[in-house]
């Protein structure tokens, strides 16, 4: 049975802005819990990245392997975590420019974790870890668009 979370941020930045910053895992550990990001391969994490890219992010002592599998520019952003944890995971990062100004940030994601009954566990954990994602990225957009 797979899991759901959804959080939502908003930003003032465009919905370009946010879109840069999601592309390039370089920028990850600015704005997020992440502690450091590296591409699959050795390519440069400042440097876009592209649909079949692989990323690795360190938070802590743990590892998280995600390959990109869906970019609509400056709108969608989607990956999938290739790491063991879950059978399954896709997370999906949708931009949308608000009627008030900015840009309203939806952060979902669908899972199925590999060890029996840690469903709930494991919702309660990325429903807030990706919460900080979501603001941490509003915020970074809004404070680098500033500069």
């Amino acid at each position: 049975m797979p899991y759901t979370y959804t959080v939502t941020a908003h930003s003032p930045a465009s919905p370009g802005a946010l879109f840069s910053l999601l592309v390039r895992a370089g920028t990850w550990p600015s704005w997020s819990p992440i502690d450091a990001a590296e591409i699959e391969g050795g390519g440069d994490p400042d440097e876009w990245q592209q649909v079949g890219d692989t990323r690795i992010f360190r938070t802590g002592r743990g590892m998280a392997r995600e390959r990109i599998v869906e970019l609509v520019t400056d709108r969608r952003f989607v990956y999938e975590n290739t790491g063991d944890l879950f059978r399954s995971y896709l997370g999906t990062v949708e931009l949308t420019e608000a009627p008030q100004g900015g840009t309203d940030i939806t952060w979902t994601g669908s899972f199925e974790p590999k060890l029996r009954f840690s469903g709930p566990f494991w919702r309660w954990y990325l429903t807030r870890f990706m919460q900080r994602m979501a603001d941490g990225l509003a915020s970074y957009a809004e404070e680098s668009a500033d500069r």
